[in-house]
């Protein structure tokens, strides 16, 4: 289904992702972790073709995706879709029209200007959002919403593309352990229910062991792991972060029974993701 060939990524001097080669053979919940610097997010960018690559080549379905240019790359970014940590809403606007941006790719600039959108389509853009668990915030603006409800309108508008793959760059990482949990079980059900592959940069082990299939992690632009989330050990852990003997998984845990027996450690977590 997706194949990474040597994927490379350089910025002057200093390499983000070094020759880099994965291979996903169906539809997965996929787990990338490492510490900040690893290379997870601008991996996910030369996929999602935001940003593009030095060298290698990302093939989906048979087709070279670091090839695409101008029409082309648009659809591949409509066929994969992305979701960002600080959501990329637009504040003032109502919840139901930022999912409605899902549609851009295959619209018309004259439609797009006038914000004029098919019936069906806002029908749509609420079913989606009722799927999320979100439907009466429709009419709200988006600074209205809390933060994890502004990551389901996220999401919502990412489904609106009807995508292939959902890659998601720290989806939980500005919320709280409650609306996280809310926003990974969301990832999950849409992987779960569509089929769709879902690629998620995570900061947290426990979140990556619950919710994924395969785990992989990042280490100076390098794969150092690649398994299934009952192989992610402490010791493992300890190299793909490049902590000491006094790391504590306990310590970026966003379980909330972990986090009511250790009220500080959000605060100690700063010092490993």
């Amino acid at each position: 289904m997706l194949e990474i060939d040597a994927l490379t990524k350089r910025f002057g001097p200093n390499t983000a992702v070094d020759a880099v080669s994965l291979t996903f053979d169906k539809p997965a919940m996929i787990g990338i972790i490492g510490a900040s610097g690893a290379g997870k997010s601008t991996f996910l960018r030369m996929v999602n073709r935001l940003t593009d690559a030095t060298e290698g080549r990302i093939i989906f379905e048979g087709t070279d995706v670091t090839a695409l240019k101008g029409k082309a790359r648009r659809g591949w970014q409509s066929r994969c879709a992305m979701i960002f940590q600080q959501f990329n809403l637009v504040p003032r606007m109502d919840v139901v029209s930022n999912v409605l941006h899902g549609t851009l790719n295959r619209r018309s600039t004259l439609a797009t200007m006038f914000n004029v959108y098919p019936e069906a389509d806002i029908h749509r853009a609420i079913e989606i959002l009722d799927r999320l668990g979100i439907a009466e915030q429709a009419p709200k603006r988006a600074e209205a919403l809390s933060g994890g409800q502004q990551q389901r309108v996220a999401i919502a508008r990412a489904l609106m593309q009807d995508p292939a793959m959902i890659l998601a760059d720290e989806p939980i990482a500005s919320l709280d352990p409650m609306n996280a949990q809310i926003v990974m079980d969301s990832l999950r059900r849409i992987h779960e229910e569509d089929g769709r592959m879902v690629i998620a940069n995570l900061h947290t082990l426990d979140t990556a062991r619950r919710y994924c299939d395969r785990v992989i992690g990042m280490r100076h632009g390098r794969v150092v792991f690649d398994g299934r989330p009952d192989q992610l050990t402490v010791g493992v852990a300890r190299d793909i972060y490049g902590a000491g003997a006094d790391f504590s998984e306990s310590a970026t845990s966003t379980d909330l029974e972990t986090l009511d027996r250790q009220p500080d450690a959000a605060a100690t977590a700063k010092a490993f993701v």
